[in-house]
């Protein structure tokens, strides 16, 4: 598909997008038009996208996506009753959803519905924190703003029990696009957990954009399960600004579709900011699968650690470029990071590329990167005892998998992740 068709009809369909009409919502659109017809999708001679061949993904013909029919959303195994919103096709669906639980002082509403009623605070945050300069997929998903998450937590508000948000394709047999773009707002000192779920039969691209304010004192757990169809591209940019003794933990958990992009940047603006961006990654067949992250380091005394681990099987191909800055005036900054690599076939591919860019002279930083097969002395251990070899390379591998998921701090969170990672090397996973 061109760069022109993922625009196509957008003048014509524009003035149909919820919240159509209001100068502020229509100059963003035109901005993410304007800005992505000039861009175009992003190739190889990009320093950022190098790695990461995106032709099968321009040659697809995606339409706007029609009705879905029935959706199974099936249930991860955590007690969110009453805190769960379901999106079809980029489109919230109120008959999967469940909101009734939230308790005071939480928000939680669809996009489509906030603009419409042109919300003062997407006013006020919309388009603010995941800037359009040079990002493609970003400026997309802002030509075509339709429908996604607004969560809004108040002063001082704990969530005890984890929201969780599914994202669902179900195309039918047409080649479709949607572009779901989240905003939440964490007020001082509140702290929620948020677990998102990407899922989906079918062929499409599913290019999300999440922006997130932290202001001082909040704390954000975001976790997340990437296991789309096994025929489509998935795109998320997550974007996220930390004030002052603010906390923001991710963990991503890549195993489905064909090629998949998880980008993440944080910004940690004022002292005592912190952030843990943890992650694995499950390859096979002809999979890309691409991590990309950066942490700016703004501040003084902040900290940010990073643990990516990844198993590649078949003809899968992993990519992890992580880039730390720390800024002049980011004194006492404490920054680690490292990426790790199972290479299960010699035709498994990883292209790591942790960087550290340093202004500032009394740090303490590292990174460091590996790539290697299993252990042969640990598998001949475990048959000495009688295991059989598949089920002594799956203890291997999953314990190898456990080392980056340990650092998911929600024991409820965790135990789920661990299950569905090992089920997906298994190849059992919904």
């Amino acid at each position: 598909m061109s760069d022109a068709g993922l625009l196509q009809n957008h003048e014509q369909t524009a003035a149909a997008l919820p919240g159509a009409g209001a100068d502020w919502l229509d100059g963003l659109r035109h901005s993410g038009a304007k800005r992505f017809a000039g861009l175009g999708l992003p190739n190889r001679r990009i320093e950022d996208w190098k790695y990461t061949d995106l032709r099968t993904l321009a040659a697809e013909d995606f339409q706007t996506p029609g009705a879905a029919g029935d959706t199974a959303i099936g249930d991860l195994g955590l007690e969110t009753a009453g805190r769960r919103a379901v999106f079809v096709n980029g489109a919230f669906d109120a008959g999967l959803s469940d909101l009734s639980g939230l308790p005071d002082g939480v928000q939680l509403v669809p996009l489509a519905q906030a603009m419409a009623q042109s919300s003062q605070m997407l006013q006020d945050y919309l388009g603010r924190v995941a800037s359009l300069q040079r990002k493609h997929f970003v400026a997309l998903n802002t030509a075509w703003l339709t429908d996604g998450m607004v969560l809004f937590v108040a002063d001082g508000v704990t969530v005890e029990q984890p929201i969780e948000i599914v994202f669902a394709g179900n195309p039918g047999d047409s080649r479709a696009a949607w572009h779901p773009r989240n905003l939440i707002v964490l007020n001082p000192g509140a702290s929620t957990t948020l677990v998102e779920r990407h899922i989906g039969s079918g062929t499409y691209l599913a290019n999300s954009v999440s922006e997130i304010v932290l202001a001082a004192g909040a704390h954000l757990r975001h976790y997340k399960i990437q296991d789309e169809a096994a025929d489509a591209f998935h795109i998320a940019t997550t974007e996220i600004r930390a004030s002052a003794n603010a906390a923001y933990e991710n963990f991503c958990l890549m195993a489905g579709s064909a090629t998949a992009r998880n980008q993440i940047a944080i910004e940690l603006q004022a002292e005592g900011a912190t952030c843990k961006l943890n992650g694995a990654y499950l390859g096979r067949s002809n999979q890309q699968l691409d991590t990309t992250t950066l942490i700016d380091h703004a501040a003084p005394d902040c900290t940010s650690t990073e643990i990516y681990k990844g198993v590649l099987d078949d003809r899968s191909k992993g990519v992890f470029q992580g880039r730390v800055v720390v800024r002049k005036d980011a004194q006492r900054t404490n920054g680690h990071q490292n990426n790790r690599t199972l290479l299960l076939s010699d035709r498994a591919e990883i292209d790591t590329k942790p960087e550290l860019e340093i202004y500032a002279d009394d740090v303490q930083c590292g990174h460091g990167a590996t790539a290697g097969e299993l252990d042969d002395n640990a598998l001949f251990y475990l048959r000495a005892r009688g295991i059989p070899l598949e089920e002594a390379r799956g203890l291997l591998i999953d314990a190898f998998v456990d080392g980056a998921i340990d650092e998911i701090t929600d024991e409820a969170v965790r135990d789920v992740f661990r299950a569905h990672a090992s089920a997906c090397r298994k190849g059992e996973a919904a």
